[in-house]
């Protein structure tokens, strides 16, 4: 599979209704702004696993999924771009995969992935890109001041992977 002549989605997840997990959400409005090449498809997905898996039976060569993504430790804020590790599917039941697409609540990036993976439409190379959230527990309609600051730099490197992804295929 050759990513420099495929498509590529950009995924972007979070509920507007709970403050910084409104992030990716936030994401997709700013990519809209932008100039990505006619292979590149940006949707907001939401929260739920089943909305990702159903834009992924679209058939695409990379996946970059874009959600505010808690790390201990981390500052609000805090980028984080990497290659996405999928667990294996055997460390699940196939009910517990099932249930990942029945859950509309806090859906984690991992259990999409494994979603996707057990439905054979998670793409090589799928990569995260996240930010770590200040506060998504409150019912809030806003971004916290340093997660607002992270979407334009989040936006510039989501250009950059695609631009990778595009020049480079699978040897990135």
């Amino acid at each position: 599979m050759d990513v420099a002549t495929g498509r590529i989605l950009v995924a972007c997840m979070g509920n507007l209704l709970r403050g910084d997990d409104g992030f990716g959400v936030a994401v997709a409005r700013a990519l809209e702004e932008r100039d990505l090449p006619e292979v590149v498809d940006v949707v907001e997905v939401g929260i739920s696993g089943v909305s990702m898996a159903q834009e992924l039976l679209d058939g695409y060569d990379a996946l970059i999924l874009v959600d505010a993504m808690e790390r201990e430790g981390e500052e609000p804020g805090t980028l984080y771009i990497e290659r996405a590790e999928v667990p294996e599917l055997d460390q699940y039941e196939t009910r517990e995969i099932a249930g990942f697409a029945a859950d509309m609540h806090q859906t984690d990036p991992m259990k999409v992935l494994v979603l996707g993976e057990a439905l054979g439409v998670l793409p090589d190379p799928t990569i995260l890109v996240g930010c770590e959230p200040e506060e998504t527990d409150d019912l809030e309609d806003s971004l916290s001041a340093p997660v607002r600051a992270a979407v334009p730099r989040a936006v510039d490197n989501i250009e950059l992977v695609v631009d990778q992804l595009l020049n480079r295929g699978d040897d990135q």
